[in-house]
């Protein structure tokens, strides 16, 4: 292998004078096309072109009903609340996830109760098993980077039936023993943030095979209403509210988007699996670095590309290899910090060595870019970067 120089946190040259982001959403012709004749179709909310992309998104995932939101965080918020999961109730979840998913059940006044992570990265079995009590009303899994969580495996570890949430914002077209994400628990929300599989400028989804959970769900996103808007512009005007809900509602034209995008999601994924692949096949070479786990059965929709450092093994610990390859401009980060570690959780009791796996990944983890439009010679920087940074860093212990 050639020389690859010095890093520019020592004083190199950086690699690349365009930050290259973890992260970018993909447009094409026809997506644009979709929203403009959206937007001149004279319905700018509500309206067929949402139920169009709903019908779309339950029949790709296996699902019997969809409801579009407004975001991946709302759709948390309405799983949590079509349970009815209240003030007393514990809700078991992981650490290793964005804080939201944690959030949604102190929204509903629950309480989280955070358990570890396995070898996938995802909620361990074993350990929800044993978080359970009887306050215990439900447990949200999160399909780490994409990788579904063996949603099987957890039902049949827990000691009495319990309803399962999957936070699948990473997910979206990967699957368990080839069913797919959206189909395996009894609740799925998705996110449609822009670096996710298909965008629709922000939005989200929650899907189910169970008719009251999405009545409860399409009631709560519009205000508790009895009737949309839709309904309301024919014969019946009068309504009744019989809940509290609030405005979570999707736009049209974003829904029109999401339509678009979902319909190239197969090549979406395809593209993901296959630069994963090849940093697989790049990284492997380089003392230090844990690739991501691939699990028999399942197929991973890769949203994220995340490594592991060992920082004995590289020559220096996470925190050094994120600064050192965004002074090369390629912006690394952290999915994500543990939740139950995070201040606002401290605060409720969250301490070290609750979930000890999850606390060593959340100090060893990088995310690396990785997005559909990334190129052959992006990945080459991302590689030749870490590279350079571990022989520097071999020769010059630092941040061990």
């Amino acid at each position: 292998m050639t020389d690859p120089g010095l890093p520019a946190v020592a004083g190199g040259t950086p690699l690349r004078s365009q930050p290259l982001p973890y992260g970018r959403h993909q447009l094409s012709e026809s997506d644009v096309a979709a929203v403009v004749e959206s937007l001149r179709s004279g319905t700018l909310t509500g309206g067929p072109g949402v139920a169009a992309f709903e019908r779309a998104l339950a029949d790709r995932c296996g699902a019997a009903h969809a409801v579009a939101v407004s975001n991946g965080t709302a759709a948390l918020d309405l799983a949590v609340a079509a349970l009815g999961i209240g003030p007393g109730d514990e809700v078991i979840t992981t650490p290793l996830t964005f804080v939201s998913t944690a959030n949604a059940v102190v929204r509903a006044g629950a309480t989280p109760v955070f358990a570890d992570v396995g070898a996938d990265r995802c909620l361990d079995p074993r350990a929800t098993a044993a978080a359970v009590t009887a306050r215990t009303r439900a447990v949200i899994t999160v399909d780490y980077s994409g990788l579904p969580a063996d949603v099987d495996a957890l039902r049949a570890a827990l000691p009495r039936p319990l309803p399962v949430i999957a936070d699948a914002a990473h997910s979206l077209g990967a699957s368990l023993g080839g069913r797919a994400v959206g189909s395996l628990a009894d609740v799925t929300t998705f996110s449609f943030h822009p670096v996710k599989q298909i965008t629709t400028g922000e939005g989200g989804a929650v899907l189910t095979s169970d008719g009251a959970a999405a009545d409860r769900v399409r009631h709560l996103r519009n205000h508790g209403m009895t009737s949309t808007a839709e309904e309301r512009s024919g014969a019946q005007w009068r309504y009744d509210v019989t809940t509290l809900g609030s405005n979570h509602r999707l736009t049209a034209f974003q829904a029109a988007l999401g339509t678009a995008q979902l319909g190239r999601l197969e090549d979406i994924v395809a593209q993901r699996s296959e630069l994963a692949a090849r940093y697989d096949a790049l990284l492997g070479r380089i003392p230090g670095i844990g690739l991501p786990p691939r699990p028999d059965g399942r197929r991973s929709a890769w949203h994220l590309y995340a490594i592991e450092i060992d920082a004995g093994v590289f020559g220096c610990n996470r925190d050094a290899v994120i600064d050192a390859l965004r002074a090369e401009g390629i912006e690394a980060t952290l999915h994500y910090p543990a939740v139950h570690l995070l201040a606002l959780y401290r605060s409720r009791g969250g301490r070290s060595g609750t979930a000890p796996r999850a606390e060593a990944l959340c100090g060893s983890l990088v995310t690396l870019p990785l997005f559909p439009s990334m190129t052959p010679a992006d990945q080459e920087d991302v590689v030749t970067a870490l590279t350079r940074i571990q022989a520097w860093a071999g020769a010059h212990p630092v941040g061990r």
